[in-house]
């Protein structure tokens, strides 16, 4: 047996001192993504909401071409949200 203690076979971890200009880019960069995810969750249910007042715009026949174009620029910044989700920016990939 040897005498140096067994570490399951990862490496010696390193401390790595951070400038605190590091620290304060992570920072912004910890509060960039908390922002962005506010955003996202905003932006869904932005889309849904004007998706159902065009409905109900639409279909109680109020002001239908109003209603119309809410339907459409729902799913559309329904598509774009999606679009963010499946591809963010690369702040929010760490």
């Amino acid at each position: 047996m040897s005498a140096t203690p067994h570490n399951g076979g990862t490496s010696m971890t390193v401390l790595l001192m951070q400038s605190p200009l590091q620290n304060f880019a992570n920072l912004i960069v910890s509060y960039f993504i908390e922002i962005w995810d506010f955003l996202i969750f905003i932006g869904q249910i932005s889309g849904v909401v004007i998706v159902l007042i065009g409905a109900i715009l639409w279909f109680t026949e109020t002001n239908q071409s109003k209603g119309k174009g809410l339907v459409m620029s729902g799913v559309l910044l329904s598509l774009v949200i999606e679009y963010f989700v499946l591809f963010p920016p690369s702040f929010v990939i760490i």
